[in-house]
């Protein structure tokens, strides 16, 4: 059980974010971490659509389309409000069964507008659960007026991660 109850992996636009993520989820798994929440993955092709992205549900697995399909000859991405709905269940429903952690894609443009998963967030905190995310740097002031200066900022690498999750609770 880490010291700080929110940590957040602070990343610039070249981070593969998303992949670190995804990465840090399998190695805490393989620890026997019982992990809750969703990672985006994208699946864009350039071709076919250059938007597609999906949601992994971390605790079973389930595969969430994530876009929303705009017609064809668009140029716009657009998160589809169901899938973020889906999303928001498999938070709630992990927290609910009693998951050790969980990690939620990031704290991006949808969060700091009062969207996204920002409210499952803060649920995961009060209810005492562990929260791992990923800001962006340009999102950190508004990360840290919604964490109220609560938490710690993770260097973008797999090794701090695992160090944060590692540390003893402070107490």
């Amino acid at each position: 059980m880490p010291a700080h109850a929110i940590a957040a992996v602070v990343y610039k636009p070249t981070d593969n974010i998303e992949a670190l993520l995804a990465r840090a989820a399998r190695a805490l798994g393989e620890r026997g971490v019982r992990l809750g929440g969703v990672l985006q993955h994208d699946i864009a092709t350039v071709i076919e659509d250059p938007c597609a992205m999906q949601l992994e549900n971390l605790e079973t697995g389930e595969s969430i389309p994530l876009s929303q399909e705009l017609g064809r000859g668009s140029i716009s991405c657009r998160v589809d409000p169901d899938a973020l709905a889906q999303g928001s269940m498999a938070v709630r429903g992990a927290i609910e069964r009693g998951v050790e952690l969980v990690i939620i894609n990031k704290f991006g443009a949808q969060e700091v507008s009062g969207a996204g998963l920002r409210d499952e967030m803060a649920e995961t905190v009060v209810a005492g659960v562990p929260l791992l995310t990923a800001v962006g740097e340009r999102f950190l002031p508004e990360w840290k007026e919604f964490t109220g200066g609560e938490g710690v900022l993770l260097e973008p690498t797999l090794d701090a991660i695992l160090a944060w999750w590692s540390a003893p609770r402070a107490g």
